[in-house]
């Protein structure tokens, strides 16, 4: 959508609409300019909160992307400071902030700009003892911005992770982009005290203490958005490292279509979270989605006639009509204690963030036999996996037999980036991964492979989708667990009542042009 604004008179207080024109689609971050307009008279700061980027201007009119087409009193303060006419197209928060972090004083430039207003003695020595000192230097304006750049930068270019990393003559940052980590800035490592104390004061951290890890959490506003950022500091070899996970409450998914649960497989989850009570358990490695994927299947369960508690370590996101409950061990909060008392509260579905040990496992079972839905979390390689590691932690086979509903194993891939995405042709060796999918016919196979953009600044990926392994417990699978059995043969039963494993799911997402192969063999390594 684009309208152009006119210039207020001094008997009017809104802005008078001069010109409107309709379009359905919105601006992309491709289709901002190489140089955009940037003057003095607008601040980053201002642009930032309003969420609006300036282009450029063409016959006297300022054209001004921005995610709120019908915030006047913003776009009219635009024409006033500058003198031009503003015509606001709309455009995605996240494309504007990428480009904000982008033009307006960001890169390696502006870090040296920073790092040269710091005073000179605090760039020098080793770790300051004076904690006093050390808060001082902390919050000195230079070493604000400075904090304050390396997480609005990360924001907005999508990273899930900021590294914060100290060595021997160097204090590396690296943002985790798509599961994949980038190098950012190369800051001295002089500096690594001030940012690691900084970012500790942020997160109410003991900046006194050094010697032992530490977690924290920082609640941000930026953009409009609400960003949770959860903060881990690790003494090493050369200081203090800090990795802080990205929570963009505003970016949550929790569409199972979306996630890339479909066909066969969305029909399959969606009539086992439909059960009356049992256990569903979600597994694959860390940063692989699972909890996502639980957050979606409560948010479809969340009605008004049922009660729906978790426990979990930590509180990812806050879900709305949610009972949450955040663990903590210090003061004797494990999932098993939590659980004991959860299952006192009468709720309805249950869910337990991870099942790390016995006691856990055989409260969730329990739980489960007592008519609660029980949701869950395990780490093994894939779904049969879940059941055979039930058995190691010492669980009755039949007790597993006859609470499991279900067992989905995931694994998150990039998705081809959709404007610079090529179709080609699939060498020997991708033709035969794939001739299974395409049922035998491989003459008129084409795959996607992205060619890199600005879009996806030059990686040929742009976002991530998971590839899914549903395993239905029916009468065969539970006569198995009876017989405890190791995981090739409960996988190769379930397969032959129709489920596809996570490199099917995985190759036929090649074949629909949704990721690379390339990419499932980084994910999966299966012989």
């Amino acid at each position: 959508m684009q309208i152009l604004y006119g210039r207020r008179t001094d008997d009017e207080k809104e802005i008078t609409l001069v010109q409107t024109k309709k379009d359905s689609s919105e601006i992309e971050y491709t289709d901002f300019p190489e140089t955009p307009f940037i003057t003095e008279k607008i601040s980053k700061r201002f642009l930032k909160n309003k969420l609006i980027f300036l282009l450029y201007v063409r016959d006297n009119v300022l054209y001004a992307a921005t995610s709120n087409i019908e915030d006047y009193d913003a776009l009219d303060a635009i024409r006033i400071a500058t003198g031009f006419e503003v015509k606001a197209l709309k455009a995605s928060d996240e494309d504007i902030l990428r480009a904000i972090e982008q033009h307006y004083k960001v890169g390696q430039s502006s870090v040296d700009e920073i790092i040269g207003d710091i005073a000179p003695h605090d760039l020098e020595g080793e770790i300051d003892e004076d904690i006093d000192h050390l808060r001082d230097m902390a919050s000195e304006a230079p070493v604000v911005r400075l904090v304050n750049h390396i997480i609005s930068t990360a924001i907005g270019s999508r990273a899930s992770d900021i590294h914060i990393e100290p060595f021997e003559k160097i204090l590396k940052v690296r943002y985790r982009i798509d599961d994949i980590l980038h190098d950012s800035e190369i800051l001295p490592r002089s500096l690594q005290a001030a940012v690691v104390s900084r970012v500790k004061i942020l997160a109410n951290l003991n900046i006194a203490e050094r010697r032992l890890p530490q977690d924290g959490k920082i609640n941000a506003r930026l953009g409009g958005k609400d960003i949770d950022l959860r903060v881990a500091t690790v003494p090493t070899v050369h200081g203090e490292g800090v990795v802080i996970r990205i929570l963009d409450r505003g970016g949550l998914v929790l569409d199972l279509k979306e996630l890339g649960l479909s066909g066969k497989n969305k029909d399959k989850f969606e009539r086992m979270i439909t059960k009356p009570h049992g256990m569903i358990l979600v597994t694959g490695p860390t940063g692989s989605g699972k909890t996502t994927t639980l957050y979606a299947a409560l948010e479809k369960l969340n009605t008004p006639d049922r009660k729906i508690i978790t426990i979990e370590d930590p509180v990812e996101y806050q879900l709305e009509g949610i009972n949450q409950i955040q663990v903590k061990p210090q003061i004797g909060l494990t999932f098993a204690n939590g659980l004991r008392n959860i299952v006192r509260q009468d709720p309805d579905i249950i869910l337990i963030g991870e099942i790390r040990d016995r006691e856990t496992a055989e409260i969730a079972i329990h739980a489960a036999l007592t008519g609660h839905l029980v949701f869950s979390t395990l780490h093994t390689n894939d779904a049969a996996g879940a059941i055979v590691r039930l058995i190691e932690m010492g669980l009755t086979d039949y007790l597993i037999a006859s609470t499991l509903i279900g067992v989905v194993a995931q694994r998150l891939f990039r998705r081809v980036c959709k404007r610079c995405k090529k179709a080609i042709a699939p060498n020997e060796l991708e033709i035969n991964e794939l001739k299974y999918i395409a049922g035998g016919d491989v003459k008129d196979i084409i795959i996607y492979k992205g060619e890199g953009c600005k879009e996806c600044v030059s990686t040929g990926y742009r976002g991530r989708i998971a590839a899914f392994e549903v395993l239905a417990v029916d009468d065969n699978i539970r006569a198995l667990i009876l017989k405890s059995p190791d995981a090739n043969t409960i996988k190769s039963a379930a397969i032959k009542t129709g489920m596809k494993s996570l490199r099917d799911d995985s190759l036929k997402m090649v074949m629909e042009g949704i990721t690379t192969m390339e990419e499932v063999l980084r994910v999966i390594q299966e012989s």
